[in-house]
């Protein structure tokens, strides 16, 4: 099973003969392979894992996801105390970042 968040791709380019992407997570930039999903293009949404690219997914699919870290952050933070502060924090911008870009197409 895959635990990842969506990303919002900005860049494409070539590293070494690979298809390279930079994924947008609410600021945070990561460098990830696309040569798993060669037709995606700037703009749309991922699932990365491990620095590969897996799926690409539409932005209602991308708040699904956001809700349902959302949901599991939050129930894990009321069972063990506030260690999840930062992770829920990171997961509403992503969130907040995809419905604000909705809003100004």
């Amino acid at each position: 099973m895959c635990l990842a968040i969506p990303g919002k791709l900005v860049e494409i380019y070539d590293e070494v003969g690979l298809k390279m992407g930079k994924i947008d997570y609410a600021g945070t930039v990561n460098k990830v392979c696309l040569e798993y999903i060669p037709d995606i293009q700037i703009g749309q949404y991922t699932i990365v894992h491990a620095g590969f690219a897996l799926s690409i997914i539409d932005e209602e699919e991308a708040v699904k996801s956001y809700e349902a870290w959302e949901e599991l952050l939050g129930s894990a933070a009321g069972q063990g105390g506030n260690e999840y502060g930062n992770y829920m924090q990171t997961i509403q911008g992503l969130k907040q970042s995809v419905k604000n870009q909705k809003t100004t197409l």
